[in-house]
């Protein structure tokens, strides 16, 4: 019983300050003779995030964006959000005025990723960082990747056999794990660190997405145990570089980048922040393109004459490298236009970043609106992307659209301002790679429904799109 008093003592303040945190909020907007946008906050405590996770986040949001039009508030994650649904409203908060709203993430998450990681800055530490992030990203080094990418992308289809069944969504992960590795490390000489890596942030990715809980046995405890394995991993790897200078200086993979980086007074990044950076950026560029490269391939097998294009695009591709015995380089990749629509329609209709939270630092009033300093602000990537006054009938899937460029601020599947993401180029150089590799090499079927969306955060087809596979003969 006197367990039960104590418990019961403990979690009524708080109980009490999450209900009153409302009225708080509510007495804000009267003070300052400003209105909230319009909208539901759902039930205390949880808001409406149930509602939100119950069904497809999109058609929540279209549906609230109905109700209330184009900005409205509602609560959830715990948080009292402002959501914006116009491309002018996305470039009030990421561009024009991105100083008035921070980046925000939950604390739990960002002990997974660290503290030191990119996307979790503002201001002059925020570009210090992403401009080291790009310069291992810029055109020079990433055109170097094109025949080592092709040549994970025919690895990770051998062991796709004749009339067997894949989970592209899983297969998609590995083949993008391997290319993060790639751009971050460069050529890992020893395999038991690959191993390692992948086995230990396979499990930092699956407590990312899980409840956020210390309590021992849980998946996000055991996450927490391999992101500390992963740090110890990454700061091996960074000892045998430093060790390696010469090898170290030439190159320009991001770790390399970031060991080279001296600031103003000639200080180093610590191997932490290293090690946040490097972790960072494989979180941001594994399940994202593994989803786009899975709904790629929905796509062009329920879009029979999209297909037949891209293979006949492809083909020339394939003959233009000998049938296959040379390696693709940066060129063939850029003579590949109808592809390269395929991919940005497909990055339209998927919306893979749904959306991106973003925190007021301030009292912020948006066209006749009060945003409380304090709450969470988030652009709706996909309302604008599936908008028909933007995308003419936007629920149909149609390359051709992008043979004229949307209009601005109207397509940003990697986000916009200075925190888009700075491996865009990257991403799309991989999804462009492997759609060579397989509608050169197989045919696909479903299966299974092949309909139906899982949310986990990004949205996949319903269990990872199994499909039947066929090897073409030659």
């Amino acid at each position: 019983m006197g367990e039960i008093f104590v418990l019961f003592s403990i979690f009524l303040p708080t109980l009490l300050l999450l209900l009153l945190l409302p009225l708080i909020f509510f007495k804000k907007e009267n003070n300052k003779g400003k209105k909230l946008p319009p909208g539901s906050m759902g039930w205390p405590l949880i808001g409406e995030t149930f509602h939100l996770y119950s069904r497809d986040p999109t058609i929540f949001f279209l549906d609230k964006q109905k109700r209330y039009g184009e900005i409205f508030k509602t609560h959830i994650h715990g948080c009292p959000c402002v959501m914006l649904a116009t491309p002018e409203a996305a470039r009030f908060v990421l561009v024009t005025q991105a100083h008035l709203f921070k980046p925000t993430y939950p604390h739990g998450k960002e002990r997974l990723i660290g503290p030191s990681a990119l996307f979790f800055h503002q201001s002059d530490a925020h570009l210090r960082l992403r401009k080291l992030v790009q310069s291992s990203l810029s055109p020079d080094p990433v055109r170097a990747l094109v025949p080592y990418i092709d040549a994970l992308a025919s690895s990770a289809l051998a062991f796709w056999l004749h009339g067997h069944t894949v989970n592209t969504f899983e297969e998609m992960k590995k083949f993008s794990f391997e290319v993060g590795i790639l751009a971050i490390f460069g050529h890992l000489e020893d395999d038991n660190y690959r191993d390692e890596l992948m086995k230990n942030y396979s499990m930092v990715n699956r407590g990312y997405n899980s409840f956020l809980t210390n309590i021992p046995g849980t998946i996000y405890k055991k996450a927490l145990k391999a992101r500390k394995r992963l740090g110890e991993i990454i700061s091996c790897i960074i000892s045998e570089k430093r060790q390696n200078t010469t090898k170290k200086l030439a190159e320009k993979n991001l770790l390399g980048c970031l060991l080279k980086w001296r600031d103003e007074k000639g200080e180093t990044l610590s191997d932490e922040q290293i090690a946040d950076n490097l972790i960072g950026v494989l979180f941001a560029a594994q399940d994202t393109t593994a989803s786009v490269l899975t709904w790629v391939l929905k796509y062009l097998h329920d879009n029979r004459k999209v297909l037949q294009a891209v293979k006949a695009e492809q083909k020339a591709i394939e003959e233009a490298i000998n049938g296959g015995s040379r390696p693709m380089s940066w060129s063939h990749t850029r003579n590949m236009p109808f592809t390269n629509k395929v991919v940005l329609e497909s990055l339209r209709m998927a919306s893979i970043i749904t959306f991106t939270f973003r925190e007021a630092v301030a009292d912020v009033e948006y066209n006749g609106y009060l945003i409380p300093k304090g709450w969470k602000v988030m652009p709706l990537f996909s309302n604008i992307h599936h908008n028909s006054e933007y995308f003419v009938d936007p629920h149909k899937f149609d390359p051709s659209r992008f043979e004229v460029a949307p209009r601005p601020n109207t397509f940003m599947p990697f986000g916009s301002g200075v925190h888009a993401c700075p491996g865009n180029e990257l991403a799309k150089l991989e999804i462009l790679i492997m759609i060579h590799h397989l509608v050169t090499k197989f045919r696909w079927e479903f299966a299974g429904r092949g309909d139906g969306i899982h949310h986990g955060p990004f949205p996949v087809p319903l269990d990872g799109l199994p499909i039947r596979v066929w090897r073409l003969s030659n």
